[in-house]
């Protein structure tokens, strides 16, 4: 048995909270002889196993299974291994249905056992040597999971459990965690009545409420500015499309099962688009293209349809319609770096202005056993471009090897938010398959058609999603460019209330977004209430306000400015709203 000491982190951890889930499983068949046990795998943070039980389990049950975990840990008893035949594992295991289908599903003729002192599992292992070598742990959670992943199976009950070498990592998990859920863009969309779901009416599509939609308005706004200055094009496409094209772009081959279901129109088949690719390639397609027309960056907040499983919706997160910031660029041969850095360079200027400074990139090359479109050296040469505008940038990245999608290389960059997670945003790509099914070309200088190459670039990903991650990264309190209310203005009384309209219409003409607390409740109430809509001012006004022509200033950080002149508080806020600018290198040849 190897050393735990001698091993990496990452295996052995991998071997504790392997061994910490059979320990679990044992402690649930305790409480429950009749349970049926599935399968208990170490997952990032921890573990998991899943059960079918008698009753639902709650979370007021945790710290008895945790309870008898202990006492088997303290007992440290080992982990036995064996091998025994399919005949004499399906014996041990006759009541026992989950493992009798594993068991029927091995090929070899022996299968692995693990047992603990009196409680067998179905296992290949590896495990630690005993029990008590199980470190620090806690049980987090109970959640419905469909067995091995398939709606069409029974659904059992699986319980999470954290699982660390030290108490001291395992409190910081936990303690991050509770932050995670503070920030939980779901709660805080309800809390600062930003958007809601509503699943009788259809699951995974977003209502926007007036300070959501404010808040999207200011990014797409943000986002069409940067992208005229950027020297891109915005374009309008439809939300439907004849399956002829979706036959043609090959989407009906291979992406069917995430698409809606077609609409009969005048007996033709119709689908609602899952991406925007395909009607760009038609707009460039609607005149003959010269080298000199090149390059052409189409840009795109173009709402698709995809559909996602109920049981992966999450929130914004992960939906079924969502707005993809999408662009396309169509290039010659001897633009594509200039192209690629231009994107590279519009992406951190972008997630900069949203305050993201932090980043991991991901470089996808070519499966070497797959098929694939375009030329090798096609191939060759985009990858190595990515490769050097990565490099330039100085970006930390990994190499996913083999990790393109068959029709061209891409790079993926995440950013890292307040609490270190990584977020899915950015995606540069070549794409050698669509230009070749539509056909597209450009004159060249030789007077002879030429096919472009085509680079998709998104830099949020879907305005929904970067949204719920801009949520949670600022725990609702958004910067002051992106809040929906820059300002409450709290009249004291309500004789004070015609003077705080008056405040209001100043800040309002001065650009600035001022809502009045006309509410007849206490003024420390109408400021508790602001703050926890994270305002980032609360104007306070008074009789000694009223006869100065100032409001007494609060901050949503708690902070105390006392009176100021309203002039100086707009000068204040409208300094602290101003827009990034984005300004465009000189154009690529």
């Amino acid at each position: 048995m190897a050393n735990l000491k001698e091993m990496s982190k990452e295996e052995r951890l991998d071997r504790l909270r392997h061994s910490a889930a059979h320990v679990m499983a044992e402690a649930v068949v305790e409480m429950f002889p009749d349970a049926r046990v599935g399968i208990g795998p170490p997952i990032d943070t921890g573990f998991y196993y899943d059960f079918e039980l008698p009753r639902a389990l709650t979370l007021d049950d945790l710290p008895e299974i945790e309870e008898r975990m202990r006492k088997r840990i303290a007992s440290d008893v080992e982990f036995e291994q064996s091998l025994v035949s399919k005949d004499e594992a399906r014996k041990l295991f006759k009541d026992q249905p989950y493992k009798l289908e594993l068991i029927d599903e091995i090929g070899d003729e022996e299968v692995g056992i693990y047992k603990q002192g009196e409680f067998l599992d179905l296992c290949q292992g590896p495990h630690v040597e005993r029990t008590g070598q199980v470190p620090a742990f806690k049980l987090m959670s109970v959640a419905g999971a469909y067995w091995r992943g398939s709606e069409k199976n029974p659904m059992l009950q699986r319980v999470y459990g954290a699982l660390f070498d030290t108490q001291e990592e395992l409190d910081a998990h936990l303690e991050a965690i509770e932050e995670a859920a503070k920030r939980d863009h779901r709660r805080l969309g309800r809390e600062l009545d930003l958007f809601s779901f509503h699943e009788e009416f259809g699951p995974g599509l977003v209502y926007w409420h007036p300070k959501g939609g404010r808040v999207r308005s200011i990014i797409e706004d943000f986002w069409r500015e940067a992208h005229f200055a950027a020297g891109y094009d915005l374009v309008y496409t439809p939300h439907i499309g004849k399956s002829t094209l979706w036959e043609k772009s090959g989407h009906l081959d291979f992406y069917k099962e995430n698409m809606y279901s077609p609409m009969d129109i005048d007996g033709q088949d119709y689908y609602a688009k899952p991406m925007n690719c395909p009607f760009h390639i038609q707009i460039y397609k609607t005149r003959l293209r010269s080298y000199r027309d090149l390059p052409i960056r189409m840009g795109e907040l173009g709402t698709v349809y995809r559909y996602e499983r109920s049981g992966v919706l999450h929130g914004l997160m992960r939906v079924r319609g969502f707005t993809q910031d999408d662009a396309h660029i169509f290039c010659r041969p001897d633009q594509v770096k200039a192209e690629i850095e231009r994107c590279v360079d519009f992406t951190m200027f972008f997630l900069g202005a949203f305050g993201f400074d932090k980043f991991h990139v991901y470089l996808s090359t070519r499966d070497e056993r797959g098929k694939f479109a375009g030329s090798i050296e096609d191939w060759d040469m985009s990858t190595n471009i990515l490769r050097d505008v990565i490099e330039s940038h100085d970006l930390p990245y990994d190499i996913d090897e083999g990790g393109a999608v068959f029709y061209g290389p891409k790079i993926d960059i995440k950013m890292i938010d307040a609490l270190g997670r990584e977020w899915q945003t950015t995606t540069i790509q070549f794409d050698f398959n669509l230009p070749e099914r539509f056909d597209i070309n450009y004159i060249a200088e030789d007077g002879a058609q030429h096919r472009p190459f085509m680079v998709h670039r998104a830099i949020l990903g879907s305005i929904e999603r970067f949204f719920g991650v801009l949520l949670e990264h600022y725990a609702g309190a958004f910067p002051m460019w992106l809040a929906p209310v820059q300002a409450v203005v709290i009249p004291i009384a309500d004789r004070h209330v015609p003077y705080g309209n008056e405040v209001a219409e100043s800040l309002r003409a001065a650009g600035l977004r001022v809502e009045v607390d006309e509410r007849s409740e206490r003024m420390q109430a109408k400021i508790r209430d602001a703050q926890l809509q994270k305002v980032p001012y609360m104007l306070v006004v008074g009789d000694r306000e009223a006869d100065a022509g100032a409001a007494a200033v609060r901050l949503r950080s708690g902070e105390d400015l006392k009176a100021l002149p309203v002039a100086e508080i707009i000068e204040r806020m409208r300094g602290e709203s101003e827009v990034p600018k984005y300004v465009a290198p000189k154009a690529a040849g």
